[in-house]
């Protein structure tokens, strides 16, 4: 009877710890993109309404719940709630960063993950999602018309994101000490050989398509030297995209950089501004939805503070095969755009999980330790409570594929010189019309998913 309640003790236990605001079944037995796949299909599809339907309710936390709001309401049209869905997961996050001092419900949260998984952890968004959420908020601005507030979006995503990278450094080091402390060390050398490795190249850690948006809008508010700061930083970042050549050199010629505009016109030609009776349009089109995080199942070799050797198998996180996702040119006035990448959200997504995943392992093997420990002190040896216990580990062992579903899978852009009046765009067979006058520049915002889109277009005034 002792052994039973024992036992009884041990998954109870677990339970008691995990009583968080992300607790639930799904959580104790599933992951994220398993429970949110009909939101993650109904995107893909272009089928927003239905993605509406499928969105999460307290599975993840303030933070990543309402980034899926705000973009679903975003594709849908829904601008006052998305707006709405992005300030408040920008609350959460300001909160979280503000707190000084762990408060003793994350650190029982905390504990509580370690003992189950880590879905019951708090969720802190990386450094791309952040860049997102202000860039989201940014357009909501601009949709309504607000360029200041769209620009103050765009300066706070760049100093989140610089934020959020310095405090991954220290995450490691923290989980380190945390391994060393308990005398343990994994060979995570094993792991990531086996684990595909995203590339550290600039353009899978800086947002180009947040650089770019950023630097339009500086140049639109005439803020001629912060502009061209972010097309030096764009430029950086995607060297070959005429819409930022374009950009680069225009703004380096109006503030009179002759160095960098002749090393510009060395390398890309020369810089022109569109004739007085001419206008222009840039397309900025995004494609696709993001991979989504899958489980995968590894054996951690783990020593003890005894050097003795023990085989674990753990859940991590992982980029499947990629699902290349195609779609027909964009036509601007009957004729195709040739669109050069600005972003591939996928690269980004795979670097940041590239980069956290030592400390995913280390937090890994520190849960099938102590959860090893407890099955030991609580079955002594017996057999069947010993199996029983496994069984309970096994199933609530799920990986954390907690990430922003419904981001875009890329982004690209184009610019063609028009003749003023009357401008269709057009979508597949959906056509967007819209008047330009002689010597202004207009912005069209596209996000296309499956056979679907979205469409809208702003002046930007007298961008020459």
């Amino acid at each position: 009877m002792h052994k039973q309640v024992r036992i009884a003790l041990v998954v109870l236990g677990s339970i008691v710890l995990t009583a968080c605001a992300n607790f639930s079944a799904g959580n104790l037995f599933s992951h994220y993109s398993a429970q949110n796949n009909e939101l993650y299909q109904a995107v893909k599809q272009g089928q927003y309404q239905e993605a509406e339907q499928a969105l999460p309710e307290q599975v993840a936390g303030d933070i990543l719940d309402n980034m899926e709001k705000g973009r679903v309401y975003l594709l849908n049209q829904q601008y006052n709630e998305s707006k709405s869905a992005f300030e408040l997961s920008d609350q959460a996050v300001r909160a979280q960063q503000d707190k000084a001092t762990i408060s003793i419900t994350e650190t029982a949260t905390s504990v509580g993950s370690l003992a189950v998984n880590d879905n019951l952890d708090i969720y802190r968004p990386a450094d791309y999602e952040l860049g997102f959420l202000h860039l989201y908020l940014g357009l909501n601005y601009l949709k309504n018309n607000d360029l200041e507030g769209a620009i103050i979006e765009m300066r706070r995503a760049n100093q989140v994101q610089e934020q959020a990278r310095k405090e991954r450094e220290k995450e490691l080091e923290s989980a380190q000490k945390d391994m060393q402390s308990k005398g343990l060390t994994p060979n995570i050398g094993s792991v990531l050989s086996n684990y595909p490795d995203a590339g550290k190249t600039l353009q899978a850690v800086q947002n180009g398509y947040l650089l770019y948006l950023s630097a339009l809008l500086y140049e639109a508010d005439k803020a001629l030297n912060d502009s061209y700061v972010d097309y030096r930083r764009a430029l950086a970042v995607m060297p070959d995209n005429a819409a930022v050549i374009d950009g680069a050199k225009r703004v380096a010629k109006r503030l009179g950089m002759n160095e960098d505009l002749a090393m510009l016109e060395k390398r890309y030609g020369k810089a022109s501004f569109i004739e007085s009776d001419k206008a222009r349009v840039i397309v900025i089109e995004e494609q696709g939805v993001v991979d989504a995080l899958q489980g995968w199942k590894q054996t951690l070799p783990l020593f003890d503070s005894s050097d003795n050797l023990a085989l674990y198998t753990i859940a991590l996180p992982h980029y499947g095969r990629h699902d290349t996702q195609y779609f027909s040119a964009t036509k601007l006035n009957q004729t195709k755009l040739n669109s050069d990448l600005m972003t591939d959200v996928n690269a980004m997504a795979q670097y940041d999980l590239s980069e956290r995943m030592p400390a995913i392992i280390i937090r890994q093997a520190l849960r099938v330790w102590a959860k090893d420990e407890l099955r030991r002190n609580a079955t002594n040896e017996d057999q069947l409570g010993s199996a029983l216990v496994n069984i309970w580990n096994t199933l609530t062992e799920q990986p954390d594929t907690r990430s922003w579903l419904t981001l875009p899978g890329q982004v690209k852009s184009s610019s063609m010189t028009v003749e003023p009046g009357q401008q269709t765009v057009t979508v597949n067979e959906q056509d967007y019309q819209f008047e330009l006058k002689a010597g202004r520049t207009a912005l069209v915002w596209v996000s296309r998913q499956g056979g679907n889109a979205i469409i809208w277009h702003k002046q930007l005034g007298n961008i020459r």
